[in-house]
């Protein structure tokens, strides 16, 4: 009694919700809760300064997407991204280049750790740093080591531009406006089986290494998605052979029964992060892509406002035809005012053209992204 009365005490001290408190307290009592991990994020920084960050939750247990697996295999491991309990009031201790600091995880489970004073990183090349996350104790505050390692992206001299792009309907098939559509995907479906725009991955691999095949142009996937579905974003980049980049995502805030709500709400976050990035590289320009679903356009434009220097274009693909048009012309008006180029592309082809033109991509690379564009309809028919 004198332990579970601890233990209760202790739930209490990490998380403000007493709902989350009384669940956390009776998984406890019961033995179901689950053992910890961390999974750790893609961090960024430019040498001097770091920024890391993961995410401490029970282990959920899924197991690796297969394009074989059932829908209700699928449903089963979406229903476990937003079910497992995550873990507030962690510590967890980052160590990179031979210097450690300390995190406590927030009330949604993700801890988040920034250098200032690590040793600079200088090299002609981009590099993936690496650097391991521990937790000193378990959910219950007894004493448990977890470690686990993860890589922080710094863009070396030879990064041309830096490109953020957008996800849902930007490079993944999301109907993100489209509620029973987005559900019947979210549902249905796993990173091997969800279908990316044609010919996109062939784009951004050509973006990747810019125009004349050497550079290392960094990538940046800003999402309205919550961190909850890293593993099915990042595991659908990799299948599609879309550039390894850094995910910048949204804090879970909706329950279990509202995760068809994923990417909706707020799209502020989007442009609080893309700025972060303008700060971090302030000699960088930029790429952005995006498409006229939701809030795209506007985000971009706010950015640009601020920054009209230092974007080389926006490219905006088109997946509703019909969706407010006077917001655009507006919007496409604002950026001709700045000398910023807004491209409405309908498909792939069509941004790829202009990327050709503007020497962001090799001319050559054309006949790969028509290919690919081929084979992804021809695979998606």
């Amino acid at each position: 009694m004198v332990k579970a009365t601890k233990t209760f005490r202790y739930f209490k001290k990490i998380t403000q919700s007493v709902y989350k408190r009384i669940k956390l307290f009776v998984k406890y009592r019961l033995g179901w809760l689950g053992v910890p991990i961390i999974i750790p994020y893609h961090g960024y920084g430019n040498g001097k300064q770091l920024l890391v960050s993961g995410y401490v939750t029970e282990d959920k247990g899924m197991a690796k997407p297969d394009e074989k697996h059932t829908r209700w295999e699928n449903l089963l491991a979406m229903i476990k991204r937003y079910s497992s309990d995550e873990i507030p009031g962690a510590n967890v201790e980052v160590q990179v280049n031979g210097e450690r600091q300390e995190a406590i995880t927030g009330e949604t489970g993700l801890f988040k750790v920034r250098f200032d004073s690590v040793s600079p990183v200088t090299n002609p090349n981009s590099v993936w740093l690496p650097y391991v996350a521990t937790l000193h104790s378990d959910i219950t505050g007894e004493e448990r080591k977890v470690s686990t390692r993860g890589e922080i992206l710094i863009p070396g001299t030879d990064a041309e531009f830096g490109v953020v792009s957008d996800v849902d309907d930007t490079i993944l098939v999301s109907h993100a406006t489209q509620a029973l559509r987005k559900l019947w995907l979210m549902l249905w479906r796993n990173s091997r089986t969800r279908k990316p725009f044609p010919g996109v991955a062939a784009f951004y691999r050509a973006l990747h290494v810019g125009q004349d095949g050497k550079q290392s142009n960094p990538f940046f996937y800003v999402s309205s998605s919550e961190w909850n579905l890293y593993d099915l974003l990042e595991d659908f980049c990799i299948h599609h052979g879309f550039p390894k980049g850094v995910f910048l995502l949204r804090e879970l805030k909706v329950n279990i029964l509202k995760f068809w709500k994923s990417g909706g709400g707020d799209h502020q976050h989007k442009y609080r992060k893309i700025k972060t990035l303008f700060e971090t590289y302030p000699a960088m320009s930029f790429i952005l892509i995006g498409d006229n679903g939701q809030h795209d356009p506007e985000i971009y434009s706010q950015i640009a406002a601020e920054y009209p220097n230092r974007i080389r274009a926006v490219y905006i693909r088109v997946v509703r035809k019909k969706a407010r048009e006077q917001r655009l012309s507006k919007i496409l008006f604002q950026m001709e005012q700045l000398n910023v180029p807004m491209i409405l592309a309908y498909d792939t082809i069509e941004a790829a053209r202009h990327a050709i033109e503007n020497n962001f991509i090799a001319p050559d690379s054309a006949t790969e992204i028509a290919r690919d564009a081929q084979g992804d309809l021809e695979e998606g028919s």
